[in-house]
């Protein structure tokens, strides 16, 4: 599950600060959860010492105050933290006057341009011969349809409404975006070296893969594929990775059809979303997948579920995916060690297959699974 670059944020600093915004549904119970493992880390793995910082965000902060991303929350987090856990947001489809996605809204205010996806299956003893899954889904996180820009009239002609969304693609968010993934192209190769060949899931060359749809759009998903594939390029270290194309209907089923062909997946933002949720579907559940939401200078972890209200304060979320993105938190501000073993522990819990919140076809809690990650650690 290795991302594999090292953040600037700190060179291994003793204490870290982290902001938890658990904000709607489960992400009350799963951030928690996800807290609980940070706290309990070894302290042979040279852990920092956590101080955490409880802040406010999401649609019931909205419903109650008129905002659903507060001033202090932000304040808080680019002046006293290092990096944030975020849950999940209870965000309505249908339009809410003055409301807006906190996480996106986080995404823009700290220049989060990236949202970093591992889709990694764990083998139970039982099932040996699955084949293994280990995908990186990178989507660009700032720009494309989610600028949310858009507008409704009246066509004359037919008295009829028409909705229009203005998308955005520029060069510059599409080559950062692009250096990312190829950068972790080159981390994940430089990890494997270290594994015996007949145990790698991935064996080939590094690869990055480029979502389009060029052949429709051929000027906002043409400018990103050429943006992207000039990364590559226009710059000899990445001669080692290689680069192939593909077009997002075609990429969806390529997905599900042989998951075992795609290493480093990179996309832009709405097509990025869409695949990285379908891919969840390949390890299991929306429960297992974690998320980081990563710029240059700050880091979001972030369970890809939403907020489920229809289990919400049951004890039956899956913390997994929250717990993972600690890990991935971790392992993006530089602590390499202390984020694989939060990893680890969470493998052997489900190659185990004992303790499985429901939506993995089990009948235990969501205290029951962080309980037996922690014995894990």
């Amino acid at each position: 599950m290795a991302n594999l670059i090292r953040r600037s944020l700190t060179t291994q600093a003793k204490k870290l600060t982290i902001g938890l915004i658990p904000a709607d549904g489960i992400g009350r119970e799963v951030i928690p959860a996800a807290q609980q493992v940070l706290k309990a880390l070894p302290t042979e793995l040279d852990k920092p010492r956590f101080n955490f910082i409880h802040l406010d965000a999401g649609f019931e902060y909205f419903q109650k105050h008129g905002t659903a991303l507060p001033e202090k929350t932000l304040e808080i987090l680019k002046n006293e933290c290092d990096g944030a856990l975020f849950g999940a947001v209870s965000s309505p489809s249908h339009k809410v006057a003055g409301y807006s996605s906190p996480i996106v809204a986080l995404r823009k205010h700290l220049d989060l341009y990236a949202n970093v996806r591992p889709v990694k299956s764990v083998i139970s003893d039982k099932d040996i011969n699955q084949k293994p899954i280990d995908i990186l889904i990178i989507r660009e996180n700032t720009e494309c349809l989610y600028i949310k820009q858009e507008r409704q009239v009246i066509d004359e002609a037919t008295g009829l409404k028409i909705a229009w969304a203005d998308r955005k693609i520029s060069e510059y968010a599409s080559k950062r975006c692009g250096k990312m993934a190829f950068e972790m192209a080159l981390g994940r190769n430089g990890i494997r070296q270290n594994i015996p060949m007949n145990q790698r899931i991935w064996k080939s060359k590094p690869k990055v893969t480029i979502v389009h749809k060029s052949n429709v759009l051929s000027i906002t998903d043409g400018l990103w594929r050429e943006s992207v594939r000039s990364v590559k390029e226009n710059n000899h270290k990445y001669d080692e990775v290689d680069m192939e194309e593909q077009l997002v209907d075609s990429m969806v089923y390529r997905l599900f059809r042989e998951p075992q062909a795609f290493d480093v997946v990179v996309a832009p933002n709405l097509y990025g979303d869409i695949i990285s949720d379908g891919a969840a579907a390949l390890v299991g559940s929306l429960g297992v997948v974690p998320s980081a939401n990563v710029g240059d200078t700050f880091v979001v972890g972030e369970p890809v579920h939403g907020s489920a209200p229809d289990i919400a304060g049951q004890n039956k979320a899956n913390p997994i995916a929250a717990i993972r993105s600690a890990g991935l938190l971790l392992e993006h501000i530089g602590y390499h060690k202390q984020a694989l073993s939060i990893y680890n522990a969470v493998d052997n819990v489900m190659r185990e297959g004992n303790v499985l919140t429901p939506d993995l076809g089990g009948s235990s809690t969501t205290q029951q699974v962080t309980q037996a990650i922690l014995k894990s650690l």
